[in-house]
């Protein structure tokens, strides 16, 4: 983790200063802003790994820095929020966020999360597997049909009806999770294991948000929600 470099953006000058030690000690390289807009121009400036952005900011909050990020790039971003139940939870997922910790939160729990964030994107921009249960190719080098989606799991692109599709590596995990079993119905729990590397209990409303933008890209009807049990996608 020596080379990883994280954009964390906080506003609160102890957190800031004791998570950003934390991260050194750790061996990441981190850059530590006290606001959207100098978080927003330390991005465009270094590039970095991944950003962690309080939800809470001033000048610009992390809801529309982690957008402006988006916009521009698909680097992991995790948002940190006070409260479990609020909705800037959702609002940071549907704003693009992969995924998101709530404060107070254990420094290691922060590491754990910070890790499967990048192992994920690692896999899933094509430089190692694409996760337990992910299909690695079809019958046709690596290309999958589903009507008019075709997805090709050798060169991690996706297009419908032709026209390329601009995925997230999340949200290509999760695709290549859903193609890998078409018709199957996956639970949000499992969901949570092979795409966000949970090994614990998480929050399934980070899986219901990446679901709902995923379909929004593939088309509405294209992944089936099962009442009670979970997702498949339409065979």
């Amino acid at each position: 983790m020596a080379e990883t470099h994280v954009l964390f953006v906080e506003d609160d000058d102890v957190i800031r200063e004791a998570t950003q030690l934390a991260l050194e000690r750790d061996g990441f390289t981190v850059t530590a802003m006290p606001d959207g807009l100098s978080g927003l121009e330390s991005f465009r400036a270094r590039r970095p790994d991944i950003a962690l952005l309080d939800v809470m900011l001033p000048g610009m909050d992390g809801v529309s820095l982690c957008r402006r990020i988006r916009d521009e790039s698909t680097v992991p971003v995790i948002m940190l929020s006070a409260r479990a139940d609020s909705i800037d939870v959702v609002l940071g997922l549907e704003a693009g966020a992969d995924d998101y910790v709530t404060k107070p939160f254990d420094g290691a729990v922060l590491m754990a999360r910070i890790r499967a964030v990048l192992r994920r994107f690692g896999h899933a921009s094509g430089a190692g597997g694409t996760g337990d249960g992910a299909q690695q190719g079809g019958p046709d080098g690596g290309a999958l049909s589903f009507g008019d989606l075709e997805i090709d799991t050798e060169g991690m692109e996706v297009r419908r009806g032709g026209a390329p599709v601009a995925l997230t590596p999340t949200e290509m995990r999760l695709l290549l999770e859903f193609s890998s079993a078409p018709g199957t119905v996956l639970s949000r729990d499992k969901l949570l294991e092979r795409v966000w590397d949970y090994g614990w209990g998480g929050d399934t409303r980070v899986v219901d948000v990446h679901v709902q933008r995923l379909r929004t890209k593939i088309g509405q009807d294209r992944i089936e929600t099962v009442r009670g049990f979970g997702y498949k996608l339409k065979a």
